[in-house]
């Protein structure tokens, strides 16, 4: 059974809601996994050689790829044994924010338009004499569907944001993201590039200044609870 953490200080204030102990070992896994796919799917577009159409989700998978080493980098720095100081105690957490906003943002912001034009490709598929080139239609935003539980991720708990931002601001947020994803996905079908490349700049901003504001309120919030944790807590 789990041992919960004190809610009241010393100063009989409470202490910070935060994130649950995390094995940083999953998410030292999950950093692999974000650098190598994204930054592999990078390299089959140049291969593909169409960069009006495939240059801002380039530029997508690229972030989330390097975002991945950054995180990685917070991760590593997680400690709770002799010498720990506040900043080594959220070093998951915060390598965890990177992970999710930075790196897996990017990749379901680049994932419809990635699909589309890998399935229209005439460089990568060569029409046969005679063959009809028959439209995918609908079923070319299936791959957009994976926006949804990671929706769910976000508002049902999972997420690091939940213990970061008032509900109203986190469920503000993600749908900020939801709409500025579907807003990208409508403009790349309709070729309107400059309105693809704004609505990523917006979503790309927020993103990391959302990551900053993250790690140092995560950081804030393990200060004030290790000053005032009662004595006995976590022995």
């Amino acid at each position: 059974m789990s041992k919960e953490r004190a809610t009241t200080g010393i100063d009989g204030l409470p202490l910070p809601v935060l994130p649950p102990e995390r094995d940083a070992r999953v998410w030292g896994r999950m950093v692999r996994v974000m650098f190598y796919t994204p930054g592999f799917l990078a390299l089959l577009l140049l291969k593909a050689g169409e960069p009006t159409s495939f240059g801002i989700s380039v530029e997508l998978l690229m972030l989330a790829s390097i975002s991945a080493i950054v995180g990685g980098l917070f991760i590593s720095a997680q400690s709770s044994e002799t010498g720990a100081d506040h900043a080594s105690r959220v070093g998951t957490w915060s390598g965890a924010l990177v992970l999710e906003l930075l790196s897996v943002v990017p990749i379901l912001c680049a994932i419809p338009a990635l699909f589309h034009e890998l399935a229209n490709s005439h460089l990568l598929h060569a029409a046969a004499p005679g063959a009809a080139d028959i439209a995918l239609g609908a079923s070319e935003l299936l791959p957009a569907v994976a926006v949804l539980p990671f929706m769910l991720y976000q508002l049902a708990g999972f997420g690091t944001l939940h213990y970061i931002l008032p509900r109203a601001a986190n469920w503000t947020l993600n749908f900020g993201i939801l709409g500025l994803i579907v807003a990208t996905t409508a403009a790349n079908r309709h070729g309107a590039y400059d309105i693809e490349k704004a609505c990523v700049s917006v979503l790309v901003l927020a993103m990391a200044a959302t990551v900053f504001y993250g790690v140092l309120k995560l950081r804030q919030m393990q200060t004030v609870y290790d000053i005032n944790k009662p004595p006995k807590d976590g022995k």
